[in-house]
């Protein structure tokens, strides 16, 4: 097909959907957020107290880091479902919408009277995605999980102290919650192809400790007890420029250096291995440590053929040369005449657009325009719902 064979540039590949988010702190919003980045309308429902998430990160115009990352481009609305009318009001946008988000624990919906089957009554095309720490099914159903809680039952922290000889500690990243997110998306729009051939919607359970283990690369190793047949971990090694990552097991790092003459072996064959190992190293060490500049670093390596990273700082990650072409990071509206910086959204289509829409909203920013374009209520109606407490704003960022 050439270029001018290929029909016009497509828009975003989800803008026809529509999906409520009513999740809080990352495995729901970050699933929305990537479906948000995708084209879907997207409306978050927070409560009067607000996403937990906005107490925590740099406060620019009323909209702290932590909730930007994970809720930028979508619209907001505030709801107290626990007023009279709310739970009617949710089931008008239950009409309207393609997809439900929420990661309450497992008996929270039900008893707000938003159960699945209480859904797919009021419409049969819903797909609902549920992430909890452990399902919907099992018998610790019942229980609060935030990430670390998942990262010390899947076994993460304790992996980590072993192979690192550090005392038990949690890890710097939520990823039960990420991988949570993204198996998450990937049932979600399965279930929008599969409704595409059916006519009807379904409810997906997904247990942030399921999706952690079946991203975990590493538990056959420890369910087979087969660590010793693992590769060597990867080194750190100190050059004058800085730390660098080295990819490779040790002992193919030292087979290259060798056969490409950059190092001599100091051992003979009546060296005894521990001895060998510790000269070699040794070896290794005075080698990195005359490197003086990242461009001699990378030409040697090129020579080696051996993959090899930065140790960087992840706050001068918009510095890093692939980040900066691809624009994995970018500036957006903060809101307060300035720009503040994001993620991206990963995905790059050869004919369709993905991408941050632009700045989290307030809470309840959107109480009118969502129900206008949703729902067609009228001013009125609005102004109903919002003297009977259904409705909340933020007083502080919305007056």
């Amino acid at each position: 097909m050439t270029s001018s064979d290929r029909p016009e540039a497509a828009d975003h590949p989800l803008e026809h959907l529509k999906v409520l988010d009513l999740s809080r702190v990352l495995a729901g919003p970050f699933a929305g957020r990537m479906l948000c980045d995708l084209g879907a309308d997207v409306v978050k429902v927070e409560p009067p107290e607000g996403d937990i998430t906005r107490l925590w990160g740099r406060v620019i115009a009323g909209v702290p880091g932590y909730f930007h990352q994970q809720n930028a481009g979508k619209r907001n609305i505030s709801l107290d479902l626990r007023v009279p009318g709310a739970t009617d009001l949710v089931f008008e946008l239950v009409r309207a919408v393609d997809i439900l988000i929420e990661n309450f624990r497992p008996d929270v919906m039900a008893r707000l009277g938003l159960g699945y089957d209480t859904l797919r009554e009021v419409n049969p095309r819903l797909i609902m995605l549920s992430i909890s720490g452990f399902g919907h099914d099992g018998p610790e159903s019942h229980l609060p999980a935030y990430a670390p809680v998942i990262h010390a039952e899947a076994g993460l922290i304790d992996r980590l102290a072993r192979r690192g000889k550090i005392p038990p500690k949690d890890m710097p990243l939520s990823v039960a919650d990420t991988n949570a997110s993204l198996h998450g998306l990937v049932a979600l729009l399965s279930a929008v192809i599969m409704r595409e051939r059916t006519g009807f919607g379904q409810h997906i359970d997904i247990a942030m400790l399921d999706a952690t283990i079946a991203s975990d690369d590493q538990l056959h190793y420890d369910l087979e007890d087969s660590h010793d047949t693992g590769p060597i971990p990867n080194d750190i090694w100190e050059t004058q420029v800085g730390p660098m990552l080295v990819s490779a097991d040790f002992r193919h790092f030292w087979r290259m250096l060798t056969t490409k003459s950059m190092v001599e072996d100091p051992t003979n064959k009546d060296t005894d291995l521990p001895t060998k190992i510790a000269l070699r190293r040794e070896v290794v060490t005075r080698f990195m440590q005359a490197f003086t500049s990242w461009e001699q670093i990378e030409e040697s390596m090129a020579k080696l053929n051996i993959a090899w990273g930065r140790v960087r700082s992840a706050a001068t990650l918009t510095d890093q040369p692939t980040i900066k072409s691809r624009r994995a990071i970018v500036e957006i509206d903060d809101r307060a005449g300035h720009t503040r910086p994001i993620t991206q959204s990963p995905y790059r289509f050869s004919n369709a657009k993905s991408g941050v829409k632009g700045p989290a909203a307030h809470r309840g920013e959107h109480n009118r325009v969502v129900l206008r374009d949703w729902l067609d209520k009228s001013d009125s109606d609005i102004d109903a719902l919002a003297a009977s407490g259904v409705l909340q704003i933020d007083p502080e960022t919305l007056g």
